[in-house]
């Protein structure tokens, strides 16, 4: 692993304290009963996310230390997981048609989704691309969370708690990117991820529906 790069396993496990931040109020708090407020698809949903954010921070932390069998062991069962990553948006979407809403967000994650990890595993041999286009699917993570941090915890309604959170994103890429042009390291995926999200959140500012 890049020397630069050694640490962003560590740096992955801010989800924790985020994701419980931003789902405090909508999700955990109303364990256990849950009030009737929440299904058995979303405690799904969550389930698999959990797996998936988990397995985003142990892969790195394995190739820091070095322990390349069970990295490649973990990469074979993120298949599995990232196939049922997809599945679980499923049943949130069909909700939102049954609300007569467009579920925006969740088809653009799928599709970004489906990119980043095709690309990833396209390149995995190639261990500084794959790794790029891995923590591009984090950061696809983090603009719901933030999102719900902005608009549940800060009370910002309006357009703030669904764009902040994805114009900090592409500014995170954007950053990568000086930063990895910089000292002469490959950036192309993160140009990549810049276009898909600039066309995620282009979407969001003129696509007139309620998320």
């Amino acid at each position: 692993m890049e020397k630069g790069y050694r640490n962003i396993g560590y740096i992955f496990l801010l989800f924790i304290p985020l994701t419980f931040l931003g789902f405090y109020k909508t999700y955990f708090v109303l364990s256990p009963e849950y009030e009737g407020t929440v299904d058995l698809y979303t405690h799904l949903h969550a389930l698999v996310a959990s797996i998936w954010i988990t397995l985003l921070i142990t892969q790195p932390l394995l190739i820091r230390y070095r322990n390349f069998k069970l990295h490649r062991f973990f990469g074979k069962i993120s298949y599995v997981v990232f196939f049922a990553l997809i599945l679980s948006f499923i049943p949130q979407m069909i909700k939102e048609y049954g609300k007569n809403l467009i579920p925006l967000n969740a088809g653009f994650d799928i599709v970004l989704l489906v990119l980043f990890y095709t690309l990833a595993i396209k390149h995995k041999k190639k261990v500084a691309v794959h790794m790029r286009y891995m923590i591009a699917i984090a950061l696809i993570f983090l603009g719901p969370t933030l999102g719900r941090i902005i608009f549940i915890l800060l009370g910002w309604e309006g357009l703030g708690s669904f764009h902040i959170p994805y114009v900090a994103v592409i500014g995170i890429l954007l950053g990568l990117i000086f930063w990895d042009k910089k000292n002469n390291r490959t950036y192309k995926p993160y140009v990549v991820a810049v276009i898909a999200f600039a066309i995620y959140l282009i979407a969001l500012y003129t696509i007139n529906v309620k998320i």
